[in-house]
């Protein structure tokens, strides 16, 4: 046994060595890569109006900091546990992980322990037998040329774009989830001021009805208020349509439907009580260190880069090693005696002369994959700045419509109120009065519309600003 560690400490340090030098050389034909410019604007379209932040670089808050309402943040935390989308991605970047842990692993070598043993007779009668030990490492690439590191760099870069991925997830189903909720409390007050209209269009048409009998209102005003009563139904079974809809959407993304609590919380809550923190929109720049998105674009692009030199090494030679050290003999209680031990070398080049194009072809597609990756990035980053500057744009107007909604329903329901008491006094037809109800009910349709619009906007912003980035990764269920 001493003869065998004597033999195997020198082969264990040549091959750490080898390793070592091989690891220094990694990346010699990759292309160096620097990070391309932005061609960002020096700032937001003057339509959108933001307040000025004290400093350029202005902190977005974190999704439990921006959504007060409790039982909105525990919708979101419900779905980041429970999402199957999200999930997806998790599992993802535990792949991309393994396939890194691959690319790192063929950067050393293998060794394998081998054991043989074999008896086959003789022309003669008797039997031959032969047996055999030791440790191999079989095929072993010298990675002069960079090849293995190349492809150890491109994945290294592709399970980073993985974690990007899963922040930009993470990002997109926070925005959906509570965009989800506001609708859903957009439903409810629809449905509320609907089944009230058609309460009073139902007292109406039997108030229409006693003035006809009594020769005070004509077949016309009959008809009108008939009409005004079928109208108001057919709208609240769309709106109760659409509120089942919106339910199911909800559901989806929380992997669960919603409990007694929330279900109460839903009825008593309504959208002016919804506040959300105040947003700085910093400078464009800002985009670049705030998305993951855009980290995740930049990250396929020096994976793309890597894949370039991997692709060169293909045109140089490439050299393996196979090697064994062991002990052989006829009979197996004298396999590991003194005298039996012996080594193998067998180094091998390949060096490519004809492949009919295939090398080239492969650096030509990578390099058309670079490019391709370059342009997504530009794009990803074009992309940002727009949801941005749309957000911004529709900000300023929805805060006039807001305002002005709000002054049509007050108006509407004063018209109504005054209508009303002339109907009384005889100094207004049926028709006006009706007309009025319409135009209230109206009136009361698009200020919640509004009402949701602005703050589904104001989400909108959170999510375009990379907000919720700081989240770390949830961990998913049923990994371990």
């Amino acid at each position: 046994m001493n003869n065998f560690y004597m033999i195997i400490r020198p082969l264990a340090l040549a091959v750490h060595a080898l390793a070592a030098t091989i690891f220094v050389a990694g990346c010699a034909l990759i292309p160096s890569y620097e990070l391309p410019p932005s061609g960002l604007p020096v700032a937001w379209p003057t339509s959108a109006k933001m307040p000025t932040p004290s400093t350029q670089n202005p902190v977005i808050p974190s999704w439990q900091d921006y959504f007060s309402d409790t039982t909105l943040r525990q919708l979101i935390g419900t779905a980041l546990d429970n999402n199957r989308d999200l999930r997806v991605t998790l599992l993802n970047t535990q792949q991309a992980k393994a396939q890194l842990g691959i690319r790192q692993a063929d950067q050393f070598p293998t060794i394998n322990t081998t054991v043989t043993g074999a008896r086959t007779p003789t022309s003669a009668g008797g039997i031959n037998s032969a047996y055999s030990a030791g440790l191999a490492v079989t095929a072993y690439e010298f990675d002069f040329f960079g090849r293995v590191a190349s492809l150890k760099e491109q994945a290294l870069a592709q399970y980073l774009a993985t974690t990007e991925a899963v922040q930009t997830a993470q990002i997109g189903l926070i925005a959906t989830v509570a965009q989800s909720w506001l609708s859903l409390l957009a439903d409810e007050a629809l449905l509320t001021v609907t089944q009230q209209t058609l309460a009073t269009r139902a007292e109406s048409v039997k108030l229409v009805e006693l003035k006809l009998a009594q020769g005070a209102a004509s077949e016309l005003d009959h008809r009108l208020a008939q009409t005004l009563l079928e109208a108001a139904r057919v709208t609240l079974a769309q709106f109760a349509r659409q509120r089942a809809l919106d339910e199911n959407a909800l559901v989806l993304l929380l992997g669960q439907s919603l409990n007694e609590a929330q279900r109460a919380q839903l009825r008593q809550t309504s959208l002016e009580q919804l506040q959300f923190a105040e947003l700085l929109a910093g400078l464009p720049s800002d985009l670049l260190a705030q998305r993951p998105d855009i980290r995740q674009a930049e990250q396929v692009l020096i994976a793309s880069n890597a894949n370039i030199g991997a692709a060169r090494a293909a045109f140089f030679p490439r050299i393996s090693l196979t090697t064994g050290l062991g002990s052989a003999s006829s009979e197996l209680g004298g396999l590991f005696k003194d005298g039996a031990w012996g080594w193998t070398l067998a180094p091998q080049l390949v060096l490519p002369i004809f492949d009919g194009g295939r090398n080239q072809s492969n650096l030509d597609a990578a390099k058309a994959g670079r490019d391709i990756a370059l342009a997504q990035y530009e794009k990803a980053i074009q992309s940002a700045f727009r949801e941005v500057g749309d957000t911004l744009a529709s900000r300023a107007t929805l805060v006039q419509q807001l305002q002005a909604s709000r002054a049509l329903q007050d108006a509407e329901t004063d018209r109504s109120r005054l209508t009303q008491l002339r109907l009384e006094h005889g100094a207004a037809n049926q028709l006006e009065w009706l007309d009025a109800k319409r135009s209230l009910f109206a009136a009361q349709q698009g200020s919640i519309q509004t009402q949701l619009a602005y703050l589904q906007n104001q989400i909108a912003l959170f999510k375009a600003l990379g907000g919720g980035a700081s989240v770390q990764p949830v961990a998913a269920k049923g990994l371990n």
